[in-house]
């Protein structure tokens, strides 16, 4: 079976983003362990002592051909940080969304997100062609939605009554995506980011 796309690694000056195996596991463990951002009720961060039957669901996943999982590593202390994929891949139409992102505490808001998704973009827009890159998120994950809207995303809708949650509660999903044609000025705005003094 051709699965689309073929495993690949991308690294920039802050993280290196590379295929998910178990090898992770530990890492991930002390991340996941970091802050209990499991606790949030509004988004699916794995438990740490679940973080191996997270990383073989995403595996099965890839194996049918509708995810691509990444471990991204800092490049500072050299261990994985946090997980995210490629997912809802539809390679007829050249599409991909990047989610089931999660980061340790301790590395939020410093500029692994940031540079991660620079590089996840870049691959899509100007490896694989991709037509749009889409971003979902719970409606009152409001931290999720002003980072989505920072890398220069736009709002396509609400998805009302999308998913039903861990604790019984419905999601509404907030959709953002990026069209190839407004690639070049999120590339610039992302690189500015980056390059600019950070308060």
């Amino acid at each position: 079976m051709n699965i689309w796309p073929d495993l690949f690694v991308v690294e920039g000056q802050h993280v290196s983003v590379v295929p998910l195996t178990m090898d992770h596991k530990s890492d991930l463990e002390e991340a996941a362990a970091d802050g209990e951002l499991h606790r949030l009720w509004y988004t699916m961060i794995p438990k740490p002592e679940n973080i191996r039957q997270e990383i073989e669901r995403r595996l099965s996943l890839r194996e049918k051909g509708t995810m691509l999982p990444f471990t991204i590593i800092d490049k500072k202390s050299g261990q994985a940080v946090g997980m995210t994929t490629y997912m809802n891949i539809d390679a007829s139409n050249l599409r991909v969304e990047i989610g089931s992102t999660w980061y340790r505490k301790s590395v939020q808001r410093s500029p692994i997100n940031t540079e991660c998704k620079l590089l996840l973009l870049r691959h899509a827009f100007e490896e694989l062609n991709c037509i749009c890159v889409e971003f979902r998120t719970h409606f009152i994950n409001f931290q999720s939605r002003r980072g989505i809207e920072r890398l220069g995303a736009k709002l396509d809708g609400i998805l009302r009554s999308n998913m039903i949650m861990a604790n019984g509660t419905v999601r509404d999903t907030a959709v953002y995506s990026i069209i190839s044609s407004e690639w070049p000025q999120v590339k610039a705005h992302l690189e500015w980011q980056l390059e600019k003094p950070r308060e």
